[in-house]
């Protein structure tokens, strides 16, 4: 049986990120205003989590999914990799128009990867800040074609003004665009495959344009029309609430009143808290949960009661995540 897992976040410092990972999260960083991204739970490659605390501290995650499959992922066992990224994204500046393909074209790369459809939950939203997400009603490949050549692709997307709290389901083949004053909890496939439709007429440090996708990016175009946020739906625990359910993943947001059980049914858990502090069993020696903390609950774990109670900054919230659209 493999205990709870935590694990030390791996860093991308992009020019669009910030450092609220450290204000808003409540992370100790080095120096720099350019953290962009967290990835909390990643098996890609050369970039893996790697267990922070236990008796396996120092083990990566995709070494557990080599060699302990069945207990880490139960009846998802299977994958030569951990199927799912999750993410933190801290956007002080508008990202790239972008678009990402699907499995099937995502399979015929050199080399292959998976597809990436994904699901984008709002921890924190500046004044006026925006998604852009889908194609307006209407707009067609061509038009979206024509617009980016002449350098107005804006003019073809549809955008809103989001809410903390909500979420939006981005699957592979939509265009999307994550806008600036944003932070964003991110769950995805775990692929790193981006097509760059458009950058707003922007340079990038060199003082040039950076390079556009446009042909692959249009053939990974396959969904039109706008996309809004989720309405999230009530399950049979009082205390969750489905936020997407896809052949990938399930994503539920959880607040639990002072108590919440969840596992010890063949498939592991992510956790992440948003707001308040989550409390596991003494006996795992794992320190609370607090605003910004992940947990790995593997598949053979029986079923974990977690304490729940709220901090400075509200009451106890996290996001929840099965992998393979499995049931609460």
């Amino acid at each position: 049986m493999l205990p709870p897992l935590t694990f030390h976040p791996v860093y991308r410092r992009y020019l669009w990120g910030g450092r609220r990972f450290a204000t808003t999260l409540g992370r100790e960083l080095p120096p720099g205003d350019d953290f962009a991204e967290s990835w909390e739970f990643v098996d890609h490659g050369a970039d893996q989590s790697v267990v922070a605390a236990g008796p396996l501290a120092g083990t990566t995650l995709g070494s557990l999914v080599r060699e302990r499959a069945t207990d880490l992922l139960g009846r998802h066992a299977g994958p030569r990799a951990f199927p799912l990224l999750f993410k933190f994204l801290d956007a002080q500046r508008d990202l790239s128009v972008q678009v990402h393909p699907d499995d099937a074209r995502a399979a015929r790369l050199t080399p292959p990867d998976l597809g990436k459809t994904e699901a984008w939950y709002v921890v924190d939203v500046a004044a006026g800040s925006r998604i852009y997400a889908g194609l307006r009603e209407g707009v067609g490949k061509p038009d979206l074609e024509a617009a980016i050549r002449a350098g107005r692709c804006a003019d073809v997307l549809h955008a809103f003004e989001p809410r903390a709290g909500e979420c939006v389901f981005i699957p592979a083949g939509t265009v999307h665009a994550i806008g600036g004053g944003l932070l964003v909890a991110e769950i995805q496939q775990a692929s790193d495959v981006t097509y760059r439709l458009f950058d707003w007429n922007r340079t990038g440090p060199d003082g040039r344009p950076r390079p556009l996708h446009i042909d692959a990016g249009l053939d990974a175009v396959t969904r039109l029309g706008p996309v809004v946020p989720v309405t999230p739906t009530a399950t049979a625990d009082p205390a969750v609430r489905r936020l997407v359910t896809c052949e990938y993943f399930s994503f539920d947001e959880v607040a639990p009143r002072m108590e919440w059980q969840v596992g010890g049914d063949d498939t592991c858990h992510l956790l992440s808290v948003i707001s308040g502090e989550i409390t596991l069993d003494p006996a795992w020696g794992l320190p609370p949960l607090r605003r910004g903390s992940g947990l790995l609950l593997p598949a053979s774990l029986p079923r974990q009661r977690l304490r729940a109670t709220a901090g400075a900054d509200g009451p106890a919230k996290l996001l929840h995540v099965t992998p393979g659209g499995a049931a609460t």
